[in-house]
């Protein structure tokens, strides 16, 4: 069960967190972004691989989104209204600005929370594939991301190579930060023709072994929907429940 979370089917998966962030976008109170965040730090501990390095750094830029959100509502909201909660100097914190600032910034947390789930828990292809299966989705777009993905370290490595190759040849990387992103267009042009050249090589290799775009029947690689499915989706809305019935008992 340590990775049941990887073992989810992507479709499913996707529909269960876009639901939650649906129903959390109704919601206005501190409490139920702050179970929902809670909830899914606590499955992704329990039911997943996840790299918590990785997640700490990736989490980072939202937690100070969420500190600036709760900041500023606090001391810049309109609505100064409500009992004094604590006074910091001569700033009174009262507690509709107090109720506002965290409901905004545990928003965020709950949200980059469930982002974060979905992505460090799926495999790309695996949700491209499964999109097609199960969402029906066009196998012209869905083979396009496929595409589109698989290019990624490809364009990364010439990057590096290209950057290399001006820099054996003299060319200096010397000057403010203007001149620098101007100097970008030596490296990216080269690269967009690169990019042209494969992308145009891709098309006629899959024009080769018979891809038409049109409706699939069979894959090579089934993406099914088992019991694990089945026992995540109903965490997920125990999680959501349980948040959701908070404002009736905080």
């Amino acid at each position: 069960m340590k990775s049941a979370l990887h073992n989810m089917n992507p479709s499913v998966k996707f529909v269960i967190i876009t639901i939650c962030m649906f129903t959390l976008a109704f919601f206005f109170n501190p409490w139920t972004p702050l179970i929902v965040w809670l909830g899914v730090l606590v499955a992704q501990l329990l039911f997943s691989r996840v790299n918590w390095k990785v997640w700490a750094l990736v989490m980072i830029p939202f937690v100070i989104m969420a500190f600036g959100y709760f900041w500023t509502t606090l001391v810049f909201a309109e609505n100064q209204t409500g009992p004094v909660v604590w006074s910091i100097g001569n700033i009174e914190i009262r507690e509709v600005p107090l109720h506002h600032a965290l409901a905004l910034s545990f928003r965020v947390l709950a949200f980059s929370g469930l982002s974060l789930l979905f992505a460090l828990t799926t495999k790309p292809v695996s949700f491209i594939l499964s999109l097609m299966q199960q969402m029906k989705l066009s196998p012209k777009i869905a083979y396009s991301i496929l595409v589109g993905y698989q290019f990624l370290p490809v364009l990364k490595e010439e990057f590096v190579q290209i950057q290399q190759a001006h820099r054996l040849r003299g060319a200096t990387q010397n000057g403010n930060i203007i001149v620098r992103l101007l100097n970008m267009r030596k490296i990216l042009l080269p690269m967009l023709a690169g990019a042209v050249r494969k992308s145009e090589r891709a098309a006629f290799a899959m024009e080769a072994r018979g891809f038409t775009g049109e409706k699939r029947n069979s894959f090579y690689q089934i993406v099914s929907i088992g019991k694990v499915d089945g026992y995540m989706s109903i965490m997920f809305f125990s999680i959501l429940v349980i948040s959701c019935s908070s404002v009736l008992w905080l």
